[in-house]
């Protein structure tokens, strides 16, 4: 396929607001592409070149992209950046400045007829982002200058927003697992055998490959988890009382909940094509093992060639010799620093399953056969901790085993049910979280993790944060709806870095899976990456916020660096919320 039929393509769901239409359009797309270039294809229009856990990343920000139009289309940086200000979008300037340029005489020959393929161009998008080292900054920039060079004015347009993370087309991977159904049955019927296999496999464009390949019952039956690739989480529900909890789950184990990073360990004692022989993913799929130094002990821990395990990294505060919070924790991001970091820092790995281990997954076996697995494949020591367990029919257990946890500065308990298999997403009622009673921070018995949609500029003191409230909102499928704005409970430093973190995602028109009421419509916009934990008084039924719920008196817990747009509370967990607290 030709990038300028892509183009027509992207351009109609860009312009699409129905969630059906585009799940339509997406559907032709996809059954006129060819098997060698559909994953490709999924890659683009998600506005990425791989999944997140391979760490492919364009290190080309907006103002490197002001210097690309600039070569690419023989104009002074001054007047593009001038006429940036003007559009608002690189991706509409660039279009722009391709239909111009053809009574000019450019240093690159803009708009030629060169049809380049899809694959021409994913090809030379990757190469660009995969350019590293000595005068890197100045290949890429001649790299996409001689790139927009070679495509028409909508191609421009698409092709410029990718590497800066603006193509943001409204809809998600999920949207694409509907598409793939409708490609083959026209409908979504075969959407839930997609998701089982995308949950274990979380490689959409690897997956519609497999599809395009096999069709859906044969690509789904070829999927098993691989060493290397995480698979999805499985996370917890929220229920009101222990009583609940034995009523739906029969018998159930207890473990403690730590406040801690969610990191699943990938180890292969023969070592990956890197080189290395341990990846750690968290729960958004990053790989982040070079966070943790300590890893590369890890074969002393286990008794396997290859394993993949469920893990909580806890930092220890090595002052004090106790356990961190999770902001402690979090100051392992910063790579610059690392091994200074860890010398202040350490971590311990708190290992509570197994997923895979010598070639077989362990997802099909219940709770109590994993826990069994686990104490053969892993030795508890300084660096890696099998987490305690006890089996219980009995509420008030629960109840003790929560308190005495709270006393030891751990979260609370979760509770899982003895005979459940190991299933991504919250689904069902096999894990359930029990925490404190929030009373320090919150009436409400748990937080909400909230994605920030935008913000309006400070008065008075805060004119200097540059922020004086923030809109958040929760997931409603692909759409994300606003659930309350916040303007307090932060301090000084978490205004500024708040203000630090938006200024660089902040975008002129609203992001198209935003559904906002206009009397809470924000002064700035924002692209959905940033995600905080939000505690509140309570939630209650809103006329105003699209959600329909609204939480009130909120507070910032801490900012979420471990979690996507796509990891944030949804509308059922919400109304959960709202259930639990009204009962």
């Amino acid at each position: 396929m030709k990038f300028e039929e892509l183009s027509v393509y992207l351009n109609d769901l860009e312009k699409t607001p129905s969630r059906l239409e585009i799940t339509r359009i997406l559907a032709e797309l996809f059954s006129k592409s060819e098997v060698d270039e559909i994953d490709k294809i999924v890659y683009l229009i998600l506005g990425s070149l791989a999944p997140s856990y391979k760490n492919i990343v364009f290190n080309l920000a907006e103002r490197m992209m002001v210097e690309v139009l600039a070569k690419a289309y023989n104009e002074k940086k001054a007047k593009i950046s001038a006429m940036y200000l003007e559009e608002g979008d690189l991706g509409s300037l660039a279009s722009r400045l391709t239909l111009n340029s053809k009574n000019k005489t450019p240093t690159v020959q803009a708009g030629k007829d060169a049809k380049l393929s899809v694959t021409d161009v994913y090809n030379k998008l990757l190469e660009l982002a995969e350019d590293g080292g000595e005068k890197s900054v100045e290949r890429k920039i001649e790299s996409m200058a001689s790139l927009l060079s070679e495509l028409d004015p909508q191609s421009a347009r698409f092709v410029t927003r990718i590497p800066i993370g603006r193509l943001r087309l409204g809809f998600s991977d999920k949207t694409i697992l509907d598409a793939l159904s409708w490609m083959e049955v026209g409908g979504k019927e075969k959407k839930a055998k997609l998701e089982t296999a995308y949950n274990i496999l979380p490689d959409v464009g690897l997956l519609a490959k497999e599809v395009k390949k096999y069709g859906i019952d044969k690509a789904v039956k070829r999927i098993s988890p691989k060493i290397g690739i995480p698979t999805l989480p499985m996370l917890a529900q929220r229920l009101k009382s222990p009583k609940e909890m034995i009523k739906k789950m029969g018998t159930v184990s207890v473990e403690p909940k730590f406040d801690g990073l969610r990191i699943q360990i990938h180890f292969k004692r023969d070592g990956f094509e890197d080189g290395t022989f341990v990846k750690a993913f968290t729960r958004n799929l990053n790989e982040t093992s070079w966070m943790f130094p300590e890893l590369s002990a890890l074969k002393e821990f286990c008794n396997a060639k290859e394993l993949i395990l469920d893990s909580e990294a806890v930092g220890i505060d090595e002052g004090r010799r106790k356990m961190a919070n999770f902001q402690t924790t979090m100051t392992r991001r910063r790579k610059y620093d690392i091994e200074n970091i860890a010398s202040k820092v350490s971590i311990k790995f708190y290992v509570f399953d197994i997923i895979f281990k010598d070639g077989e997954s362990y997802m099909d076996r219940t709770y109590e056969q994993r826990r069994g697995e686990l104490a053969k494949a892993v030795k508890s020591g300084k660096l890696l901790q099998i987490v305690d367990y006890e089996i219980t029919t009995k509420p008030e257990r629960i109840i003790e085993l929560m308190k005495k946890n709270l006393k030891e500065g751990l979260e609370g308990v979760l509770v899982k049910k003895k005979d459940s298999k190991y299933v991504a997403g919250r689904t069902g009622w096999r894990w359930v979280k029990m925490k404190e009673d929030e009373s320090a921070k919150a009436k409400l018995a748990d937080t909400v993790d909230c994605v920030v949609m935008g913000y309006s500029a400070g008065r008075g003191k805060r004119v200097s944060f540059g922020i004086g409230q923030f809109l958040v909102g929760v997931r409603d499928g692909d759409e994300i709806k606003t659930v309350t704005k916040v303007g307090t409970g932060l301090t000084d430093d978490q205004f500024r870095e708040l203000n630090k973190r938006l200024a660089d995602i902040k975008t002129k028109e609203k992001p198209k899976n935003y559904v906002v009421n206009k009397l809470l419509e924000p002064d700035f916009w924002v692209i959905p990456e940033v995600v905080v934990e939000i505690a509140a008084d309570e939630i209650t039924k809103s006329p105003n916020h699209t959600s329909g719920l609204a939480l009130r008196f909120p507070r910032l817990v801490k900012f979420r660096d471990d979690r996507s747009a796509e990891d944030a509370t949804n509308i059922t967990e919400l109304t959960s919320i709202f259930g639990l607290q009204k009962a």
